[in-house]
């Protein structure tokens, strides 16, 4: 199967689960971390609109910035020449086994922790993207972890409901939806949506 290559200025799910449906986190300060590698690794390539953190497995929604987006003192772990030419798929690389690395040297596994190539879907419909954002967020509570939407904690959910700005871009997000409120009423509705590959805990 050809594996789609991510393309700047675009919208794209990522998503993945643990190697052979494994779980990928094993205590909460691992979901803490794994978000920090997140933000050290793609937030200088990417826009982030949604995400969730699941046992075995994690989705994305992210805007890959375009070239002049893209502020090069943000690499401050890059080599030069990764700087000049920069590459999504590599910097996901980066995060993913940085991740490993940590998991493998805490635990003393050995191994892959990640299925290999991570899945990605490139998103062209804002219908779609609204869509999404919401499966993303009611990730939970479909996979029957929590029975409602605010109970996670791993989810981007809550940074929309706090005043400060973490992760995800929280006015392009709310635009998308109007206002915070129609973003939380429609969290409340069945949106149908294709299935993605199977990611049951």
């Amino acid at each position: 199967m050809k594996i789609e290559t991510l393309e700047l200025g675009n919208y794209y799910h990522i998503y993945n689960r643990g190697n052979n449906g494994s779980n990928i986190f094993f205590e909460e300060e691992n979901y803490a971390y794994f978000l920090r590698l997140y933000q050290k690794y793609i937030s200088p390539v990417a826009n982030t609109l949604a995400w969730c953190l699941m046992r075995n497995h994690f989705h994305f929604l992210v805007y890959l910035k375009e070239e002049s987006e893209i502020n090069r003192t943000d690499f401050k772990y890059s080599t030069r020449s990764e700087v000049s030419s920069v590459d999504p798929s590599r910097q996901f690389s980066h995060f993913f086994n940085a991740y490993t690395q940590a998991i493998n040297k805490k635990y003393s596994r050995t191994g892959s922790l990640l299925e290999k190539p991570f899945e990605r879907k490139r998103i062209t419909s804002e219908d779609y993207l609204k869509k999404l954002i919401s499966y993303i967020h009611n990730n939970p509570v479909h996979h029957s972890i929590a029975k409602n939407i605010s109970s996670y904690p791993w989810t981007s959910y809550h940074e929309f409901l706090r005043q400060e700005e973490n992760i995800v871009k929280k006015k392009e997000v709310l635009e998308l939806f109007d206002d915070l409120e129609n973003f939380k009423h429609y969290h409340q509705k069945e949106h149908t949506i294709e299935p993605f590959q199977d990611l049951e805990p």
